[in-house]
């Protein structure tokens, strides 16, 4: 495309075949599907995605990549491309810069060290996509779809806004230049009802944060230290949710985090932190 790759933006293309079209496969999607497309870089699996999108909006930070990219592809007219940073961009105005409206689904590439912001931005927006199909660093995505037992903050987090799924790893042969680390992908869809009953989402996420404060401790120390509680505070807490305060902050399930939640916020630890 004759565009230098900026380093400074952790540019890393996916370039195999076998990969790329593994991911176009698992977008699944209709030829009346609204798509964004997160990093489109050099358009490789932009034009897989153009085969069977109704309308392609491509999000690319690199000017002279979101320049040069409409001309590559042949200049497809269902193919709206967006120069700037996704991060910066509520869904609503990209829908609006292409004359489309929701429902949407979101793919790409997405760059290890804004891959997580990029997810959040998307689940926490309105309004949010129907699922998520995307590239990140292995241990990321592992980490989002982690089950109790391994559970951190993320898994917490990304798993009261959809179901997760890793789909399959890719090795750092399949880029150029290839990274140092392996990669993922992982499908995210959008629940349709909050999977627990909790009255302030913010407040649910602050507490399963503190939480994970010392995730290697027992949960009665990490949540002492999260809130800034005396240790037998936080054990008082722990035990009206019918919890043991031995355990570790990583075995919770989502419901036991939301009965946590709720002795939290009925003890007033929530406010005092």
């Amino acid at each position: 495309m004759g565009v230098r790759r900026r380093r400074a933006l952790g540019q890393h293309w996916l370039v195999s075949d076998r990969y790329l079209e593994r991911i176009a496969a698992a977008a699944e999607f209709g030829p009346e599907e609204v798509v964004i497309e997160v990093g489109p870089g050099t358009g490789n699996l932009t034009r897989r995605l153009l085969r069977r999108a109704g309308r392609l909006i491509a999000v690319e930070l690199d000017e002279a990549l979101a320049e040069a990219l409409p001309a590559r592809l042949g200049d497809p007219p269902n193919l709206t491309v967006v120069a700037g940073d996704v991060l910066r961009m509520p869904p609503a105005d990209l829908l609006a810069l292409a004359g489309a409206a929701p429902p949407y689904v979101v793919v790409g590439n997405l760059p290890y060290s804004i891959g997580t912001a990029v997810v959040r931005h998307f689940l926490r927006s309105q309004p949010p996509p129907r699922w998520l199909v995307v590239t990140l660093q292995r241990e990321v995505a592992e980490g989002m779809a982690a089950p109790p037992g391994q559970m951190s903050f993320l898994s917490v987090e990304m798993q009261y806004f959809a179901q997760v799924q890793v789909l399959f790893v890719i090795p750092p042969a399949a880029f150029r230049p290839p990274p140092k680390v392996y990669s993922a992908v992982v499908r995210l869809d959008v629940r349709s009802a909050p999977p627990v009953d909790v009255d302030d989402v913010d407040s649910f996420l602050r507490v399963a944060q503190a939480g994970f404060a010392a995730p290697r401790k027992q949960l009665r120390n990490s949540l002492a230290i999260g809130l800034s509680l005396a240790p037998a505070e936080a054990g008082e807490i722990i035990a009206a949710a019918g919890l043991e305060p031995q355990r570790r902050p990583g075995t919770l399930d989502l419901a036991e985090w939301a009965r946590l939640y709720r002795a939290v916020t009925a003890r007033g630890a929530l406010a005092r932190a």
